[in-house]
């Protein structure tokens, strides 16, 4: 079954209603469900993209065997549980073998992710999943940090609390050298020599 956009529309405006509890239809509310529906489109654009479609630009690795890493990446998602907002930064990373992605790539196989109602869990493991399949690199990793709306606007409302996922693949799963230098670069200060 496919909605449309108006009957998408017509099911904002009976939440507004159930939320105002009333059928007032006051002027700030009058063209909310046009621009809530618009705005889903980008929210949720992950469902239009596909991880090879994003992963498919590779260059020739010239036989760099180390860590790839790419920090601090901001995203934004939705708690599918509660339809909350949650958001943080992810650190991915991988050892390529004889292709390496250009960077952009990796910030956008974490909106591909972010972009979907989501748990973060599965966000870390799909991050993970697409490199390993995508690039078949020696390691894959993926580390997400993220503080979620419906622990801060409701429930226990803890202001401060972040909430830390990861998927260790090949080499960061096998080798402990790996994993920790990788912490190390996680941790490392950017930009600070």
């Amino acid at each position: 079954m496919t909605v449309t956009t108006e009957e998408a529309e017509n099911a904002v405006k009976v939440i507004l209603e159930y939320i105002e509890n009333s059928g007032s239809g006051r002027e700030g509310l009058k063209d909310t469900p046009a621009r809530v529906v618009s705005s889903w489109g980008e929210l949720f654009s992950g469902y239009d993209l596909k991880p090879a479609e994003v992963l498919d630009s590779t260059f020739n690795a010239e036989g760099y065997d180390g860590i790839v890493l790419l920090r601090d990446i901001e995203f934004h998602s939705t708690c599918e549980h509660h339809l909350q907002p949650f958001k943080g930064r992810a650190h991915v990373a991988y050892i390529p073998t004889e292709r390496i992605v250009g960077i952009s790539k990796l910030a956008r196989i974490v909106d591909l992710h972010a972009r979907k109602l989501q748990n973060q869990e599965r966000i870390t493991k799909g991050i993970a999943d697409d490199l390993e399949e995508n690039l078949q690199p020696l390691g894959a990793a993926v580390i997400i940090e993220a503080s979620h709306g419906c622990m801060q606007c409701r429930g226990v409302m803890k202001q401060n609390s972040i909430m830390t996922t990861s998927a260790m693949r090949g080499v960061f799963f096998d080798k402990s050298e790996a994993r920790t230098e990788l912490m190390q670069l996680i941790r490392s200060s950017p930009l600070s020599r």
